[in-house]
Order: structure tokens, then C-alpha cells, then sequence
């Protein structure tokens, strides 16, 4: 890695925009320290001093600890992350957007220009129920409809602004800028989660257990990050044969080739869904002031709060963490049906001349590939499954809360190595370029 950074910087034209997207990401941390205007600075954070697990954690590692200190960024990139689902999901629903997204370069403009507006108005509903819960219990520093106000257009603007320099890197940096924005964010969060992780378990111990618990800390996370990396990189190969034609005196096709599916075929958008609908009653009844009783509705609250999970004193909360790994399991096979399409594979295929060894075009072709899909889906959720779940154990059973979890290694592993692909790509265009203009002189 450090490598193809080093040859990358021997590039002019890469090492501007390696040096672009390091400065939109110093304004992007900069903003993150900026407080919001008519906010009590110490209230959110004592608010997350009284909470527990993974309920706010989840939400403070995307935006890069700006929700807790309440700054300009606290809604981050998280509402454009939502559009884009939200549009994901309606294009297959809604022909309209369909047809949009297979017109090429201007319908996919047009739904970009949908995200956006998208992206506005769930900063301004989210902003508005911050403003209005939180701000009832002591966020505003008075509680008055301009201050309210104020805090909404400031987080609104926010999310905006992030969400431009997160399309400006795209652009004129390297890599996705919406997932840099969000890796830098979860990156900022590590050294306070590494110093949390350091006073509970090697501060104050002797040099034998403090150096076992850090060796062990290490060997952890060091385990996690290689099992993602295999399970990101992961993937099953379909060979596929193209008949030969002629065309005049030439004989055309015959070519091998296949088609490469992914162990990890949604990624990690079923965690999300599945932690977003897990953590969602919770975070209502935080802003209502609700979830501390004695009522069925409180035990099931708890229920669904993941720092209750692997607990040996309270093991009859766990039941959650089976809901979760079956919602997982499902928004696996949910997104992946949404996204991959088997029977228009094989009619493109057969449309081109090309077929599976041994399998018969058309239907045929496109059942095949429904099961071996269908396989490898379980083999990915089991994988995402089993990354989320390490954390909880630890938390439950040694109470080794940290922000920094399974979702969060995830999204940095597969962000760096998609950039580093990105940049290699980039380096291998530059180098072919050159050869070829070195080519045209000699001629």
C-alpha cells in the first residue's frame, strides 16, 4: 500500500488529487469542531455518558464524533447515505426511475439530482427531531422556536455541505468521496477508542497482564481485519464460453471468460439495515425520555440494546441478538435480489452468444445462477455475521465498549482497498497513456 502512495506521489496529475482530497478532508474534520450556534456544549455530552452499547455509538463513529460534541457536521454524511438507499431500493419499484437509470449518463444525473433533494430533506427531519427532542431536555441553551430553528438550518446546511465535498472528491480527488468522508470519520474515532480500550484493561495492571491484554487486543483486531479482507476479496468465478461466429472471411468469438460474484454480494448494507431497525425504538424513546421502566415495553427495549447482548448476568436479553442475525441474514438475500437480477444475466448472455459449460441458455442459465447465488449469499452473511458479533461478545462479557465496530472495520477496510484499486487504475491509465504518446513520436 504504502508502495503504490509512493509512486502515486511520482505523478503529477494523481498527486494533486491525492492532495485535493487530503484538504476537503481537513476542511471536513475542521467543521467537525465547529459548534452549532444556541447549543449546550456539556449536555450531550453527559447525555452519552448516561447511555450504554452500540445505540449512539453506532450513529457518533459515522460522524466521526461530531454528534457528540453537537458541531455544524453532527448529521454527517448519514442522510445521503439513507437517499441513496432510499433511491436504490425505488428504482427497482418505481419504472419511472428504471427507465432513468438505463438511459446512460443523463438519467443517471437526473437521479443524482433526486439524491440530493433527498438527502436536504432527510437532514431537515432529522435536524427538526434532534432539535425538538433533545431540545426539550436541555440541548438548547432556551428553548424558543429561533433557536430551534437555527440548530436546524445549521445541521441541514451541514449535511449539505458535506455531501458537495463529498461529490467535489469524487470528482477532482481520488476515490468515492462520500465513503472517504465516512472513513476518515471512523478513523478519527480509533486513538479515543484504542485509550478506552488501554485504561480498562493494560493501565494499572502488571507488566505480564497489561502486555497479555495488549497482545490480545492486538492479535484481535489484527485477526478481524484479515477476515474482512478475505471476505471483501472473496468471490466465486462462473465460467462462461462465447460461440464462434463467422462474419465474412473473418471467424469471430470463442472467447473464455466469467463471471465473477462476490462472496460479500450487498456489502455491508444488511449490518446497516439490520442495526439501523435494531437501534430505531431506542432512539425514539431516548428523545421521548422513555426506556428506564419496569414495563414489557422497557424489557424489550432492552432487549434490542446490544450492550444487554452476551451478558452472562443477563442472558435472556441475547434473544436480540438472534433478531439481528436474522434480519442480517435477510436483508442479504433482500438487497442482493434487488441489485443482481440472474434472469436478465442469462438473457444478456444468450442475447451475445455466451453460455455456462454444461447449462443450457435462457432459464436454464439463469437458475443455476440463482442457486450458486443464493449459496454464496449465506456464506457472506455468515462472514458479516460473524465480524458484528466478536464486538458483542466482548462488550457482553468483558464490557469492552468501543465505537469502532464490526460495520465500522468493515467500511474502512473496504474503502481503503477500493482506493487503492482506484489509485492503481489511475496509475496503470497514466502509464499506458505515456507509452502510447512514446509510441506516436518514434512513428
Amino acid at each position: 500500500m504504502l508502495q503504490t502512495f509512493r509512486k502515486a506521489f511520482q505523478i503529477e496529475d494523481i498527486r494533486k488529487k491525492i492532495l485535493y482530497t487530503f484538504a476537503m478532508l481537513f476542511v471536513v474534520r475542521l467543521g467537525s469542531q465547529l459548534p452549532t450556534p444556541g447549543v449546550n456544549p456539556t449536555y450531550i455530552q453527559q447525555f452519552f455518558a448516561s447511555q450504554t452499547g452500540e445505540t449512539f455509538n453506532f450513529f457518533n463513529a459515522f460522524t466521526g464524533g461530531s454528534f457528540e460534541t453537537m458541531s455544524i457536521f453532527a448529521l454527517s454524511i448519514t442522510p445521503y447515505i439513507t437517499s441513496s438507499i432510499i433511491m436504490q431500493l425505488l428504482t427497482i419499484a418505481i419504472p419511472k426511475l428504471e427507465e432513468m437509470q438505463k438511459d446512460g449518463e443523463d438519467g443517471r444525473k437526473k437521479i443524482a439530482t433526486i439524491t440530493r433533494y433527498v438527502t436536504v430533506a432527510l437532514a431537515l427531519v432529522e435536524s427538526t427531531a434532534m432539535a425538538v427532542g433533545f431540545g426539550r431536555q436541555g440541548l438548547l441553551i432556551e428553548y424558543n422556536f429561533v433557536n430551534a430553528a437555527i440548530v436546524v438550518l445549521t445541521l441541514t446546511a451541514g449535511s449539505a455541505f458535506l455531501m458537495w465535498i463529498g461529490e467535489r472528491i469524487t470528482e477532482k480527488g481520488v476515490g468515492n468521496g462520500i465513503s472517504i468522508i465516512l472513513l476518515i470519520n471512523i478513523l478519527s474515532r480509533i486513538p479515543s477508542d484504542l485509550t478506552t480500550l488501554y485504561e480498562q484493561f493494560v493501565k494499572g495492571k502488571g507488566l505480564a497482564k497489561g502486555g497479555l491484554a495488549t497482545i490480545i487486543i492486538l492479535a484481535i483486531i489484527l485477526v478481524v481485519v484479515v477476515f474482512i479482507i478475505i471476505l471483501q476479496d472473496g468471490e466465486r468465478r462462473i465460467p462462461v464460453q462465447y460461440s464462434q461466429k463467422i462474419q465474412g472471411r473473418k471467424t469471430v468469438g470463442g472467447q473464455s471468460t466469467n463471471i465473477p460474484l462476490k462472496v460479500n454480494t450487498a456489502g455491508v448494507i444488511p449490518v446497516i439495515f439490520a442495526s439501523s431497525i435494531m437501534q430505531f425504538p431506542i432512539i425514539i424513546a431516548s428523545f421521548l425520555g422513555k426506556g428506564n421502566g419496569t414495563g414489557i415495553g422497557s424489557e424489550i427495549l432492552r432487549g434490542l440494546n446490544s450492550s444487554n447482548w452476551c451478558n452472562p448476568d443477563n442472558i435472556k436479553y441475547s434473544w436480540g441478538l438472534i433478531v439481528y442475525i436474522a434480519l442480517t441474514i435477510f436483508f442479504a438475500y433482500f438487497y442482493t435480489s434487488v441489485t443482481f437480477n440472474p434472469l436478465e444475466i442469462a438473457n444478456n448472455m444468450k442475447k451475445s452468444g455466451g453460455f455456462i459449460p454444461g447449462i443450457r441458455p435462457g432459464k436454464p442459465t439463469s437458475d443455476y445462477l440463482a442457486k450458486i447465488l443464493n449459496y454464496i449469499i449465506f456464506i457472506g452473511a455468515c462472514g458479516l455475521i460473524i465480524v458484528q458479533v466478536i464486538p458483542f461478545f466482548f462488550n457482553g462479557v468483558f464490557g469492552a465498549s468501543v465505537s469502532f465496530g464490526g460495520t465500522s472495520l468493515i467500511i474502512v477496510v473496504g474503502v481503503v482497498l477500493e482506493t487503492i484499486k482506484q489509485i492503481e487504475s489511475q496509475m496503470l491509465v497514466h502509464n499506458y497513456s505515456g507509452y502510447l504518446n512514446n509510441k506516436r513520436g518514434f512513428l
